[in-house]
C-alpha cells in the first residue's frame, strides 16, 4: 500500500470510552464512544485527521495560503485556521451568514489563529465568492491551496481511513460505528477503511443536512477515489453505504428537541459534551434508533465523537441548549 505524504499533529490515538450509564437509562445496547474530539487542534474534532493529509499536500504544492469555507460556526473551518497558524500559512474562510456584532465560539477562534473572513449573507452564493476569493488570491501571488467544505476530497478521507486501522489496532470490536455524516468526507474514509482494513461491524452514518440517496451516491464515489492515493482502486456501490436522513428535516444548524435531548443525556449521565449541530442530531438519531428497537439488545454499538464543543457557546445555540 501506498501512503501519502501526512503530517503528525493529531493527538492519535484517541481513547475509547464505554458509556454504561447512558446505555443503562436507554436499556439497549452496550454503548461507546471514540473520542476524536480529543484530536488536539484548537479544541479538537474530526478534521484534524484529514488536515495532516491535506496540509502536507498544500506544502508539498508550496502553498502559502489556505482558503475554504463554511457556515459561521464552521468546526471545520475553525480547525483550518489553526492548522494554517500552525504550520505558517494565510488563511481565508469565506463564511456564510451575517457578521454578528460579538464574535463567539468558533467564531472568536477563527479570529484568534489570524483568518481572514469573508462574509456571505447568501448561502448559494458560497461556491461562487469562494472561487473567486481563491482566484484573487492567486492573482495575488497568495500561491492558495482550496480546501474543500469539510476537508472532503480523497486527499481529506485518508485521515478516517486511517482511523478504521487505528481502530482495529486499539483490540476494539463493535457491531456498529454511528457517526454524524454531511459533507461525507468521514462517511467515506471509514468505509474504505472498512474494507482495507478488515473491520467486520456495520458503519451508519447519521445525516445532518444532506439526503440518503445524495449521501450515498458522494461517499461511495469519494472512497472510490480515495482508494486510488493507496494504489489499487476499490470501487464502492451505493450498497457498500448506510445511510440515514430520517433526523434532519429541521434543517442544518436548527437545534430542536432531539438534538437538546441528545445533548443534556450525554452530559447528564456520562460527563460527556456535544455540540448542538452534529454529534447532538447525530447522537439524537442514535437514541431514537435505541427506543426503536433498531439494535439487538446485546449489540456493541460505538458513536464516534466528531468534535464540535465550542458551538455550545455560540450566542445561535447557547441560550436554547436547556430550556
Amino acid at each position: 500500500m501506498k501512503i501519502p505524504a501526512r503530517l503528525n499533529f493529531a493527538h492519535l490515538p484517541t481513547p475509547i470510552e464505554e458509556l454504561p450509564r447512558l446505555s443503562e437509562f436507554l436499556g439497549g445496547p452496550q454503548l461507546y464512544v471514540k473520542r476524536d474530539d480529543q484530536t488536539g487542534l484548537a479544541f479538537g474534532g474530526n478534521k484534524t485527521r484529514k488536515l495532516e493529509f491535506l496540509v502536507a499536500e498544500a506544502q508539498a504544492q508550496r502553498a502559502k495560503t489556505l482558503i475554504s469555507g463554511g457556515a459561521a460556526q464552521s468546526n471545520h473551518c475553525r480547525q483550518t485556521a489553526a492548522a494554517a497558524a500552525r504550520y505558517g500559512f494565510e488563511c481565508i474562510l469565506v463564511l456564510n451568514g451575517e457578521k454578528p456584532e460579538q464574535l463567539s465560539a468558533n467564531l472568536l477562534l477563527d479570529r484568534l489563529f489570524g483568518a481572514r473572513i469573508v462574509w456571505v449573507a447568501d448561502r448559494a452564493d458560497r461556491d461562487r465568492i469562494l472561487q473567486e476569493t481563491y482566484e484573487e488570491s492567486l492573482a495575488e501571488g497568495g500561491m492558495p491551496y482550496l480546501v474543500p467544505y469539510g476537508g472532503s476530497s480523497p486527499t481529506g478521507a485518508l485521515g478516517y481511513a486511517f482511523a478504521v486501522q487505528e481502530l482495529i489496532g486499539q483490540d476494539a470490536h463493535f457491531d456498529w460505528i454511528v457517526f454524524g455524516t454531511s459533507s461525507g468526507g468521514t462517511h467515506a474514509g471509514l468505509t474504505l477503511g472498512k474494507r482495507l482494513f478488515g473491520f467486520n461491524g456495520k458503519i451508519l452514518g447519521i445525516s445532518i443536512d444532506e439526503d440518503e440517496n445524495w449521501l450515498k451516491e458522494h461517499v461511495s464515489a469519494l472512497a472510490s477515489e480515495a482508494s486510488t492515493l493507496l494504489g489499487k482502486r476499490e470501487q464502492f456501490e451505493l450498497t457498500d453505504v448506510l445511510a440515514t436522513d430520517q433526523y434532519c428535516k429541521a434543517g442544518y444548524g436548527v437545534l430542536t428537541d432531539l438534538e437538546r435531548e441528545a445533548v443534556q443525556l450525554f452530559a447528564k449521565y456520562e460527563g460527556l459534551l456535544l455540540d448542538p449541530v452534529y454529534t447532538g442530531r447525530a447522537a439524537g438519531g442514535m437514541i431514537d434508533l435505541i427506543r426503536s428497537g433498531y439494535f439487538k439488545p446485546d449489540d456493541k454499538v460505538l458513536f464516534w465523537h466528531t468534535g464540535g464543543t465550542p458551538s455550545l457557546f455560540a450566542d445561535k445555540y447557547a441560550p436554547e441548549i436547556i430550556n
